[in-house]
């Protein structure tokens, strides 16, 4: 009893004086502002040299051996709590971007040397996701220029870099993490003579109660020591000690979400990797059942981003005085697809973005074409014309396959409300002679000849002679001249169209003109009878005006 009693003010006084940070010497705030834990290796160390004392005690007083767990657990549950709470401080303040941060966070920490007095009673740290002040705002963008208010942050802030360093705290967060863990869970089973992977002979087993966390016994010499109920031990203890990263981790989760939602992609990829890794291990540790629970709250907010870009497409609303133009949700499912391919190359969630992708293009294609069917200012051919154009030119350019389809269909889409809007805009430029040969071109259909069609009175060769010297070549400049002014308030400079649509609509005007010219060729046959200006004309005219405009 008397070495007993000895050796548990031992192990008791080894555990306090071994504690890092105890003493107010402490270079723990150097370690949160560089963003790193305090390594618990030599603690350990000290420790493991009592390891077979520990074994003896095990075997002999596990009374007081389970004394010796429990002091030990309330020991480092504040040691660690502490020094977590303030790892994670430090991971808020450089993710917000607050400056002078190492000022702030030595003020803070002259607070804390309170908690490393003699007596050794440890108290956490107060540190509050209120204290960094982060305003933002819950809707996206409304203009595609910006991304998203920020309220007294400005779009400016939120660019790539500033998401590439989030990426780097966060996975620097979970790289600290996890050595932590593994070292303290193999210190534990070391030190406390616990199995983690395999039956070893014992005399008794341990169990952990549900609702207190005091450990019970079961005496049953000479048979084995159950694996699970060491593993569960083991874990139990885990859970005791490092209580607070799950809610620390998930206030950090819910902090990189309010700065910038597409921040939850970057943690779906990590977290979901550590968790994979952490399962290769040990599927049942704390370790993997902390950050699988934590992936949980991050896949949540992932597709909470998705339904929130939905949402938000569809309560869109444009002006009634300007151009369309690229709609914002257009502009920001380009900037989330080139985020989200360059984040999840090779990643394991990539059927979880697969996913969001059909969910986001469906919901783009059919918010642009209710916005087009909605649009005042601007064409319906032209909302959907300039808009598919750049769905088209994102897909094509980033080769997302699972939206094969989607691209094809975009292409499509543009194609087809280009030739819309050329056929609407252009209309028939040489209106009374389309008027007359649709005249000849009813005659024909009423049975006569082509080439009797000039003896009709209403379409003989002087008629026609007539309504051809109403379009001379200078009265056909000034009237595409006018088209490409039209063309050109209704098309955005951004999407870079107008030279297309222009080049379209010199196409279809030669192709009316050469339709007139084989007509007149059919109908009016060695009449000599012919247009006031050529193709040649056409063409020159039609680069003339781009050129001057």
């Amino acid at each position: 009893q008397q070495f007993t009693q000895a050796l548990l003010q031992l192990y008791n006084r080894s555990y306090f004086l071994s504690v890092p940070g105890h003493d107010q010497s402490s270079t723990l705030a150097q370690h949160s502002v560089e963003l790193t834990l305090p390594n618990h290796h030599p603690f350990h160390r000290d420790l493991l040299r009592y390891a077979k004392l520990m074994e003896w005690l095990k075997s002999t007083d596990y009374g007081k051996y389970e004394g010796l767990t429990k002091n030990y657990m309330d020991y480092l549950s504040r040691l660690y709590e502490r020094e977590i709470k303030d790892f994670f401080e430090v991971a808020k303040i450089k993710m917000t971007g607050t400056t002078k941060e190492s000022k702030k966070f030595g003020q803070r920490r002259l607070s804390l040397m309170g908690l490393h007095g003699s007596s050794g009673k440890l108290t956490g740290s107060t540190s509050s996701l209120n204290k960094l002040s982060v305003q933002s705002s819950g809707n996206r963008r409304s203009q595609s220029s910006s991304l998203l208010d920020m309220g007294n942050m400005s779009a400016s802030d939120l660019d790539v870099a500033d998401r590439t360093k989030f990426d780097k705290i966060f996975e620097q967060v979970l790289s600290e993490l996890e050595p932590l863990c593994l070292a303290e869970q193999d210190f534990i089973s070391k030190f406390f003579k616990l199995q983690q992977h395999q039956s070893m002979p014992g005399t008794m087993a341990e169990a952990e109660d549900l609702d207190g966390g005091t450990l019970s016994r079961q005496h049953n010499c000479g048979t084995p020591l159950p694996v699970s109920s060491e593993k569960d031990m083991i874990r139990q203890m885990m859970i005791k000690i490092f209580r607070c990263i799950e809610p620390e981790l998930n206030n950090l989760i819910a902090l990189g979400d309010k700065i910038d939602s597409f921040n939850s992609l970057y943690m779906l990829v990590k977290m979901s990797h550590h968790v994979w890794t952490a399962q290769n291990v040990d599927p049942a540790s704390f370790l993997s059942t902390t950050l699988g629970n934590v992936l949980v709250t991050v896949k949540r907010n992932f597709d909470k981003c998705i339904s929130n870009q939905i949402r938000q497409m569809e309560e869109v609303k444009i002006s009634k005085k300007s151009k369309v133009g690229i709609l914002p949700f257009v502009a920001e499912f380009e900037e989330f697809a080139g985020l989200a391919e360059s984040i999840f190359k090779n990643a394991e969630r990539r059927g979880d973005l697969d996913k969001a992708y059909t969910k986001l293009i469906r919901g783009v294609f059919v918010n642009v074409e209710k916005v087009a069917n909605e649009s005042q200012k601007t064409p319906r051919d032209v909302v959907m014309m300039e808009n598919f154009h750049h769905i088209f030119a994102t897909l094509s350019r980033l080769k997302i396959s699972c939206l094969e389809a989607e691209k094809k269909e975009a292409k499509q889409k543009y194609t087809d409300h280009l030739q819309s809007y050329v056929i609407y805009s252009l209309g028939q430029p040489l209106e009374k002679l389309n008027h007359f040969f649709d005249g000849v071109e009813a005659r024909v259909a009423q049975g006569i000849r082509e080439e009797e069609v000039s003896y009709q009175l209403a379409f003989n060769k002087q008629e026609l002679r007539k309504v051809i010297k109403e379009y001379p070549g200078k009265e056909v400049k000034k009237g595409l001249d006018n088209l490409y002014k039209k063309v050109d308030k209704h098309l955005c400079e951004e999407e870079n169209l107008l030279q297309v649509v222009w080049h379209s609509m010199q196409d279809e005007f030669i192709r009316q003109y050469k339709h007139f010219e084989g007509l007149i060729a059919r109908c009016y046959p060695g009449s000599g009878v012919t247009m006031e200006f050529t193709i040649q004309d056409i063409l020159d005219y039609c680069s003339s005006i781009a050129q001057s405009h």
